[in-house]
């Protein structure tokens, strides 16, 4: 099993260097001796022969479990050093990956019933999880990081000003967030654009946290927050805004989910979708993220939004994609849920803390090194909604940033 071992990983990780020690007490290097050294050990053969069949599902498995241990680095410098190979996948790997790719529709079919069971399996763990490493406003998406120094909570903040300056919205107009999470992005639309926001979320923990932060700013006359699926709300609205919620839709879903919004939309509206995408063409979900993380997710190509966005109807006025900036709002969320780990371990187990260590690390490394990013795409019902150029973007910014004035959180750094 060593010899297996260390042939196969010496075949796959020609880049770094990376140190492994084997559950039978056998040490050896791979890779090119580039970069920090990353020095790792297997507990159990158990574990070594699980990496060997199935690396993407065995490795994560074994890091939380505790039978897969970093000496020298931490589990991120790990990752970054096996998702910055010359190969995306082992060779030994792509059979795994094979057999996903073909039924990756069965995993993603979502009917309502098994989307709410998908979504309270994530979302509606102990809001106190959440507050360990999320900025004071508990937003769980991609930030915006306008300067290279910026906070998360500046950055947090910017996303939800670029956002809303995308949608232009107008005093007292119906404005639709399709999952819209602890309600951060609906009450800054409601607070600062003067919009009448209706929320709509699958989980029960993030609507409580939404309405009880609606009644706590005054807001209940121009917010409220829904417990009901996408498809079952009512019309019409002028805006509609949908931020970290694509994911969980599926692919065999995209045809419904852009039907009905723009069902949804007035013919002078605007719609923006915030979601993480693919660069590199359709895939299927690592089985580790599926089993443990997010079950029915499937993050998207464009190649796979596009056609369902022209069957029904909408017109495509502006694509941004944001690169790395997913990358450092998973940093910031890795180094803040570190600082309060053991907070973490009090709330769960060591395995759970384990298993939370390896998902922020995995995703933050995967947006570094591969082909993952962020797209939003605007929408429209027909042309001239939106201005000719993307000046206005930054006119209203500034216009948000202006009325924001004292009303930016308190910032919350790590450890807090």
């Amino acid at each position: 099993m060593d010899r297996l071992l260390r042939k196969f990983l010496s075949q796959f990780i020609r880049r770094g260097s990376m140190t492994v020690t084997t559950a039978g007490g056998t040490k050896f290097t791979v890779g090119d001796g580039s970069g920090e050294p990353v020095e790792v050990r297997f507990v159990t053969a158990d574990a070594q022969r699980r990496v060997l069949i199935n690396p993407e599902l065995g490795l994560g498995e074994a890091f939380m479990n505790g039978e897969f241990v970093v000496e020298r680095g931490n589990i991120a410098d790990a990752i970054a050093i096996l998702l910055d190979q010359a190969e995306v996948l082992p060779h030994w790997a792509k059979p795994w990956w094979h057999l996903r790719y073909l039924v990756r529709h069965l995993r993603q079919f979502n009917p309502r019933a098994r989307a709410r069971s998908n979504v309270a399996h994530h979302y509606d763990l102990d809001a106190r999880l959440y507050s360990l490493f999320l900025d004071a406003d508990k937003q769980y998406s991609c930030a915006y990081f306008e300067t290279p120094d910026a906070t998360l909570d500046d950055a947090q903040l910017a996303k939800k000003r670029h956002i809303a300056a995308k949608l232009l919205v107008g005093r007292g107009q119906r404005v639709l967030d399709i999952g819209s999470g602890w309600g951060g992005l609906g009450l800054y639309l409601a607070e600062f654009a003067g919009a009448d926001v209706t929320g709509v979320t699958l989980s029960t923990e993030q609507l409580q946290i939404a309405n009880a932060r609606t009644a706590e700013k005054g807001l209940t006359r121009s917010a409220r927050f829904l417990l009901h699926d996408y498809r079952d709300i009512e019309g019409p609205f002028d805006r509609i805004v949908s931020v970290g919620m694509f994911e969980h839709v599926g692919a065999r879903f995209y045809d419904t989910y852009f039907r009905r919004c723009a069902e949804l939309l007035r013919d002078d509206g605007i719609m923006l979708l915030h979601s993480i995408g693919r660069s590199q063409g359709p895939d299927s979900t690592n089985p580790w993220i599926a089993k443990y993380i997010f079950p029915g997710g499937y993050i998207p190509s464009l190649s796979e939004v596009f056609p369902a966005i022209e069957d029904a109807g909408l017109l495509v006025c502006d694509i941004e994609i944001l690169r790395l900036h997913y990358a450092e709002t998973l940093k910031a969320w890795r180094e803040r849920f570190m600082a309060r780990r053991e907070e973490a371990v009090q709330l769960y187990d060591e395995r759970f803390a384990l298993m939370w260590e390896f998902y922020l690390a995995a995703c933050e490394m995967t947006f570094r090194k591969q082909g993952m990013m962020n797209f939003q795409i605007q929408l429209t019902k027909r042309q001239g909604v939106v201005p000719m150029t993307r000046d206005y973007i930054a006119h209203e910014e500034a216009r948000l940033r202006a009325l924001e004035g004292g009303a930016t959180p308190k910032l919350k750094l790590a450890g807090e």
